[in-house]
């Protein structure tokens, strides 16, 4: 094994002197203890490392053991359901109270194993060979149990395999000959490089949308499978409550959640929080479809920068099993400090604000590796990524923010104004955008909105009127603005409360489905067509907002449930009764 000793050492970045062959990205243990690093420089015959766990304690002298292979983690059936450190250490369980420095390995977890393959069979990478679930519930993914894969580096022929039963995931359960006549052993789990994209057959053009249950994202500002988006906002602005919302409700398969840097009292309100949420669509736990990985602000600030990778890493993992994915990470900025700070320990010549000259480069590493794709095995998997970005002062102009529009199709700005106002979610509709929107227009067509596109544009049209009309209120009083241009403020109100806004803790409204979503939005159509007729037949904007019909629905999102249509239709059933009596009252005072 590569040895090197320490003669430098900075808070996480040491340096080493050596005479052995290390390589770029190689795990290293450090010290008495085995403290994980990583090779990040080489110079003549020195190594820099940096280190992800506190190196109190060590000094010159001590040596560094190479591992002789990259940072990796083991992925397999042991990760849905659990907590974990960014280096995929178990945070829940017995004996979990304390991290041991050094240890790295997650202690050995038990499953039920049925093969799915005979002796004889050619695998090659990425295939499946067995399905596993715990012993402790019936299934571990809702409805479709997890799959045992071949390493994408290994294949060969089936000579023998475990019959069905209980077993460790690190016990060897299947044994494959290759091309070179060797035996290769495999258990339920395998390592994988954390830095290293899994590989894929093909990837694909973004599909369907990933449902959020949020109306504001799914009809404004949607997001398809396999794309990525970023949630830009100042604190207190709501960019954790959002991306758990999220995380409860989107139509994801498995959900991986991944606090960087955050600080340690809110990742402990998320730690207390999910494995107490019910899954909406079983009706149990969430956590059985989730991975929460938790790397707070007061932990190595290397290991906050490896853990970006560690998620991501692991996403591609459920992936590869033809899973729908959804990353959230938050937040990215924390992830940015992160790598400003071992720059700055490195001497390296800073870039903007002090992050590095290679922070656009690593944005766009993260961000890439989502994709929908055809895994190695023929499956169709997606991986779609939300990052939250922590501006200062909501300055949007900062590096991380406009590097990270780079990469990213679908732009959530959380306005300060909206969260102060008690708006939720506090998405500001005129800076916020969706480059996904126009690929899924006929998908919303096929769920009976052929006219989901047009209407999508005409209420975003609406609200930027609204901010130019506002704008001139304030200067010459609203009373003063003609009545239709009044109108369009009551209707862009109507927008902004009945569709926009969406109460979490009202049982009705904190979900919606597409359905719901287009029976509202076609209703607000419908009303605004219909009182420009009666404007332009002379009615004044004060009967319209008079009407009973507005306060029904400014309210429908609350009060009406997914599946209560004939409760829609009888809104739809007052809205003309409404226009009716109040054209009919107009030509009685016209005669």
């Amino acid at each position: 094994m590569n040895k090197a000793v320490i003669r430098w050492i900075s808070g996480p970045v040491l340096r080493a002197v050596t005479r052995d062959p290390f390589r770029i990205h190689e795990a290293v243990g450090v010290g008495s203890k085995g403290l994980l690093g990583e090779v990040i420089r080489m110079q003549d015959d020195e190594i820099t490392v940096q280190l992800f766990e506190d190196g109190t304690g060590l000094r010159p002298g001590d040596f560094v053991q190479g591992q002789g292979m990259p940072l990796s983690v083991p992925l397999g059936p042991g990760l849905l359901g659990n907590i974990f450190d960014g280096l995929l250490r178990p945070l829940s369980g017995e004996n979990r109270d304390f991290l041991v420095p050094g240890r790295f390995d997650p202690p050995p977890g038990r499953f039920l194993f049925a093969s799915t393959v005979e002796p004889g069979r050619i695998l090659k990478g990425g295939d499946p060979f067995a399905t596993v679930r715990p012993l402790n519930r019936a299934a571990s993914q809702p409805g479709k149990e997890q799959l045992c894969l071949v390493s994408p580096e290994r294949a060969g022929e089936v000579v023998w395999i475990a019959p069905a039963g209980e077993y460790t995931d690190e016990e060897t359960v299947c044994r494959l000959r290759d091309g070179q006549g060797r035996e290769v052993e495999l258990a339920m789990r395998h390592a994988w490089p954390v830095r290293r994209p899994r590989p894929v057959t093909r990837r694909l053009p973004v599909g369907p949308p990933l449902l959020t249950g949020q109306r504001i994202l799914d009809t404004l500002f949607p997001v398809a499978r396999g794309g990525k988006a970023m949630v830009p906002g100042g604190f207190g602005t709501g960019k954790t409550v959002l991306l758990e919302t999220i995380a409860k409700w989107c139509d994801a398969d498995v959900i991986i959640y991944l606090g960087c840097g955050e600080r340690g009292n809110e990742m402990a309100g998320v730690l207390d929080e999910f494995p107490q949420l019910e899954d909406p669509r079983t009706g149990r736990p969430l956590m059985e479809r989730m991975v929460v990985i938790a790397n707070t602000s007061n932990m190595p600030v290397a290991a906050r920068e490896a853990s970006v990778y560690t998620g991501i890493t692991v996403a591609e993992y459920f992936r590869d099993q033809g899973l729908k994915v959804a990353l959230m990470a938050d937040s990215t900025s924390r992830w940015a400090e992160a790598l400003r700070e071992v720059s700055g320990r490195l001497g390296e010549l800073p870039g903007e604000a002090g992050y590095p000259a290679y922070l656009s480069t690593r944005l766009a590493e993260f961000y890439e590796r989502a994709a929908r794709v055809i895994t190695l095995s023929g499956e169709n998997g997606s991986l779609t990524v939300m990052g939250a970005v922590s501006p200062p002062s909501s300055d949007f102009s900062e590096p991380v923010t406009i590097q990270t529009k780079r990469y990213v199709r679908n732009f959530w700005a959380l306005d300060r104004k909206r969260a102060q106002a008690r708006f939720y979610p506090a998405i500001d509709p005129i800076s916020s955008y969706s480059e996904d929107a126009d690929g899924l227009a006929a998908w919303w067509s096929q769920e009976g909105a052929p006219d989901w596109a047009a209407h999508r544009r005409r209420f975003l049209t609406l609200l930027e009127e609204q901010t130019r009309l506002e704008r001139m209120a304030r200067i010459l009083g609203k009373d003063a603005l003609p009545p239709v241009q009044r109108l369009t403020l009551l209707c862009a109100e109507l927008v902004n409360d009945g569709f926009l806004r969406q109460s979490a803790f009202s049982v009705q409204d904190r979900h919606a489905s597409p359905r719901k979503q287009i029976r509202m939005m076609g209703l607000l159509i419908r009303f605004m067509d219909r009182a420009a007729l009666a404007v332009a037949d002379g009615v004044t904007v004060e009967r319209i907002t008079a009407l009973s019909i507005l306060r029904r629905l400014q309210r429908m999102g609350e009060e009406i449930g997914d599946e209560e249509w004939e409760r829609f239709d009888a809104l739809d059933a007052l809205l003309e009764s409404d226009f009716s009596a109040l054209a009919a009252g107009g030509e009685e005072k016209r005669s």
